[in-house]
């Protein structure tokens, strides 16, 4: 049994504890990956999640990146700082340290990308190659990061960006979702929604970013050096679809649906780090954007997408927002439906 594991492929994920991350590292083990995590507390990782290798260390440290990934053919690049802070200090080094680390081992580095790298130029149906002359601090910081990449898949390190809306789904928290939406770890009482009426929005369900990713990995043979791809995700066509779910899987059609308290955020932002960093964000929420997903689809025939209910009633019961029935019936339900596809 060891001999045959360490025949299995390995990937490394950074960020494992995160969304996207520990979507990623159940998914590459359920598709005959051998699964490294790093983490500055890997021994109390073990103990929560046994079935991943964890190894010490920082992704802040070039060092510790590189011997972590040791033997690996993957590198799952979706570490971030959390709660939108230090993005300055903390984005670049991290990137830079994952590079080298693939270089050095000749690994495939897979990240996450996001809507940030856009500005109003290229709104409001994105392609890969639109122009990307982003107007915050943050787009730029995202711009710059992929040009690192697009500078190392032209030395030889081969790149797969795929970039998608909100995150939501089961264990995640640090997210629009989470934190502004709904309140966590009790049932549902009220929406709040950061949009407005008649303005769409695009959100991405963990688990379908995880098996997307995990398609396009297993048609590494197919792509480009740098392989950029765009997911639809569930796209709120007027600003008002995900409450309207919300409401349906809680039984609740009457559920009260607040304004996001934008002044509050706005005038709190000079003292208060996150705030300031939501306040930059705004803009997303007051234009209709969205990604398309020709290119995906053209590649793998169709995109992964859980039917946006499934979704809702899995992300809530893995905040503690449903009864126990409710979660149990969750569970069941979506757990078929992961891979489901629908043409663009």
């Amino acid at each position: 049994m060891a001999q045959e594991l360490i025949q299995l492929p390995l990937a490394l994920v950074l960020g494992a504890t995160g969304g996207i991350g520990g979507a990623m590292a159940h998914k590459l083990a359920t598709r005959g990956y051998r699964v490294r995590a790093m983490h500055r507390n890997a021994r109390e990782m073990a103990l929560r999640h046994p079935q991943f290798e964890w190894v010490p260390g920082d992704a802040m440290r070039r060092e510790d990146v590189v011997k972590a990934a040791q033997g690996a053919s993957l590198i799952i690049h979706a570490v971030n700082p959390p709660g939108y802070r230090n993005w300055g200090e903390l984005v670049l080094p991290m990137i830079d340290n994952t590079i080298a680390a693939a270089g050095a081992v000749g690994a495939r580095i897979v990240m996450p990308g996001t809507v940030y790298n856009f500005g109003p130029d290229a709104f409001p149906l994105i392609d890969e190659d639109s122009p990307q002359n982003p107007q915050t601090a943050k787009g730029r910081i995202r711009v710059a990061l992929e040009q690192r990449l697009e500078a190392a898949a032209g030395r030889g390190t081969p790149v797969l960006i795929v970039r998608a809306g909100d995150f939501f789904g089961p264990g995640a928290g640090n997210n629009w979702f989470a934190q502004g939406l709904i309140k966590p770890g009790k049932p549902v009482a009220f929406v709040t929604n950061p949009g407005k009426r008649g303005v769409g929005h695009q959100w991405a369900y963990l688990p379908d970013v995880a098996e997307t990713m995990m398609q396009l990995i297993e048609r590494a043979d197919e792509l480009p050096p740098l392989a950029r791809f765009h997911m639809d995700g569930f796209f709120d066509a007027d600003g008002t679809e995900m409450a309207a779910a919300i409401r349906r899987v809680t039984g609740k059609p009457d559920l009260k649906v607040k304004r996001f308290p934008w002044m509050v955020v706005r005038l709190a932002s000079p003292f208060v780090p996150l705030f300031r960093e939501l306040a930059e964000m705004r803009y997303l929420w007051r234009q209709p954007i969205r990604m398309r997903n020709a290119r995906l689809v053209a590649t793998l025939g169709c995109e992964p997408q859980t039917p946006i209910d499934e979704a809702v009633r899995a992300t809530l019961s893995s905040l503690g927002c449903l009864d126990k029935s409710a979660s149990i019936s969750s569970v069941a339900q979506v757990a078929p439906n992961l891979v489901r596809g629908r043409p663009a």
